[in-house]
């Protein structure tokens, strides 16, 4: 069954304009610098279905550690072989998206509203869940001289990262079960949501214009060490406190044309879990180090240290929660009821764990077939 042709109201539509953190020559992302790609290039390797490159987009985001490391240690690039692998650097979901649809990237990390916005917009026709990466890494921070309890945020005002986005949908939803009426589109009611890009909300935060945040990590430690306290970690919202927070996507034409190509970045992502689960102060250097490439400033350790710990590296797509967070959104009024059976396409990733011995991963149901 085809899905939803209106998965997002029209309001959303403008989201799709935000800012990038550079313009790079394909218009969408900009490109992570990496001067010793060549020479990750092992001698004698072979090119994996015959491709000279694999595009992989990411947000330079610590909730996408997985990428952050694999590009900074070369997991990719060693399981790739010849082919080249090229990165693009992103800060805002629907550019993603627009990159995955236009071929300017052919496997990306990103977060499940998007993704879902993604699928969904198309027809269910342009991309797949592949593959988890990340849960957690969430919280409500604010200003604890003006909010001292949960009950306080009424009244306030309460930046969230994008109209629509993963962390947007979660306050609204906690907000409304809280008792609490907000038009989902202005942002306007008995808790003003300001939808503010995560690197100016610190600077609001600071100046008084927000009182609040619900976002992602690094931002929440940020605000955290101007002063904010967190009141909320929206992992106790969870069952066992997971929640998908990242996920991996691929284009169908690339996943139908380069079958290869996409279980060898899935082994390198499996591959770089294992070691940051295994080496996590060496993998969160390694992430810091690649923010730093990727952004030309590094994170101090009172917002690096707090911000790691929060969140959690799987492959675990957690398909039932993103099927949650997609019922949140249509609950408040931001999204068209979605079919999102066959979003997922986890066989990949499962032949991976298998040849590790490791336990496969479930779609919820919403898989293909």
């Amino acid at each position: 069954m085809p899905a939803s042709s209106t998965p997002l109201r029209r309001g959303l539509a403008a989201t799709a304009a935000l800012p990038l953190l550079a313009l790079a020559a394909c218009g969408y992302g900009s490109e992570a610098k990496d001067d010793n790609a060549a020479a990750r290039i092992a001698a004698g390797a072979k090119k994996t279905d015959g491709l000279d490159s694999v595009r992989i987009g990411y947000f330079g985001n610590l909730t996408h550690a997985t990428a952050l490391v694999g590009n900074q240690k070369g997991f990719f690039q060693k399981a790739l072989g010849a082919t080249r692998a090229d990165y693009q650097v992103f800060n805002a979901g629907p550019s993603e998206i627009e990159a995955l649809n236009s071929g300017s990237i052919d496997i990306g990390w990103i977060g499940p509203s998007p993704a879902v916005n993604g699928y969904t917009k198309s027809n269910g026709r342009n991309l797949r869940i592949i593959g988890g990466s990340a849960s957690g890494g969430v919280k409500l921070v604010v200003n604890p001289k003006k909010i001292k309890s949960l009950k306080d945020v009424k009244g306030k005002r309460i930046a969230t990262p994008q109209l629509g986005n993963t962390q947007d949908v979660a306050f609204l939803n906690w907000a409304a079960e809280q008792g609490w009426k907000v038009d989902p589109q202005s942002g306007k009611g008995d808790v003003s949501v300001v939808r503010t890009d995560n690197k100016i909300t610190p600077d609001a935060y600071k100046s008084g214009s927000v009182d609040g945040a619900w976002v992602p990590e690094p931002t929440a430690s940020k605000l955290v060490a101007e002063g904010g306290r967190t009141l909320l970690d929206e992992s106790t919202l969870w069952p066992g406190k997971k929640f998908v927070i990242t996920n991996i996507i691929v284009s169908q034409k690339f996943l139908k044309e380069h079958p290869k190509a996409v279980e060898a970045v899935l082994k390198a992502s499996v591959d770089t879990n294992a070691w940051i689960n295994a080496h996590p102060d060496e993998a969160k250097a390694a992430a810091n180090k690649q923010l730093g490439v990727d952004s030309g400033k590094e994170l101090p350790a009172d917002v690096l240290d707090p911000a790691w710990k929060s969140i959690r590296i799987t492959d675990d797509p957690l398909a039932a929660t993103l099927d949650t967070e997609a019922r949140h959104a249509v609950e408040a009024g931001l999204l068209e009821d979605p079919a999102l059976k066959g979003i997922y396409d986890l066989a990949p990733l499962n032949r991976v764990l298998e040849a590790k011995g490791e336990s496969t991963v479930d779609d919820a149901g919403l898989g293909v077939g």
